[in-house]
């Protein structure tokens, strides 16, 4: 699978737009239940507005909220990226610490968005639990009917060699909008046909089989 992944997307990416891994924070708490693409439009006005770690810091929460509002869940999102960017001013000079327990215990920050940092920005071993990646590796039958992002993470973390696990997750993403989708999955144009198990792919009335999905 990792192979065949590779050959069909051999580049592959995070597609939070960033430039520091600050703004890769921000970016992906603001991405909790809004698309990226959303995400990349507001946040231009937010970087512009508060060009730094100190400034956003310094801003108003209320400010903040106005602006990052159209990704839903505004006042908690600006809560916490304003908590999140006083505890990298105050304790980590401005930088985005790089190990994964202290990424933890910044405000507003899980697991997804830990290992996101870890593979992305700092080069390390990672597996990001998107929703796309839940769906098609239960639908492919890497787990069996596990929803629990920790729990897929931790099932994942015993299959993928490490080296290959951050650009794994990022293709299970581009692959599942791209070919593997949610109601009409491409099955018959799709390069992990032969190694899936098709667990929940939707059935047209009279199909079966491999047209499960056309």
């Amino acid at each position: 699978m990792i192979e065949k992944l590779k050959a069909a997307y051999p580049e592959t990416e995070c597609t939070l737009d960033y430039d520091k891994a600050w703004k890769l924070l921000v970016s992906v708490r603001l991405a909790a239940q809004c698309t990226d693409a959303r995400v990349n439009i507001v946040v231009r006005e937010l970087f512009s507005r508060f060009p730094s770690v100190n400034a956003l810091a310094e801003a108003d929460v209320a400010e903040i909220e106005q602006i990052v509002k159209p990704c839903g869940l505004g006042h908690n999102k600006a809560r916490d990226i304003s908590l999140c960017m006083k505890r990298l001013r105050d304790e980590y000079g401005g930088k985005v610490p790089e190990s994964f327990d202290d990424l933890l215990s910044l405000p507003g920050v899980g697991r997804k968005s830990a290992n996101l940092i870890m593979g992305d920005v700092f080069g390390k071993p990672a597996v990001v639990t998107d929703t796309h990646c839940i769906r098609l590796c239960n639908r492919i039958g890497l787990v069996d009917n596990v929803k629990e992002p920790a729990k897929v993470e931790a099932c994942l973390w015993k299959l993928l060699p490490p080296e290959e696990s951050n650009a794994f997750c990022h293709r299970l993403v581009d692959h599942g909008r791209a070919v593997c989708t949610a109601r009409n999955p491409n099955c018959k144009g799709c390069v992990l046909n032969s190694l899936c198990e098709k667990n929940s792919v939707p059935t047209a009335p009279g199909k079966t089989g491999d047209e499960k999905g056309e």
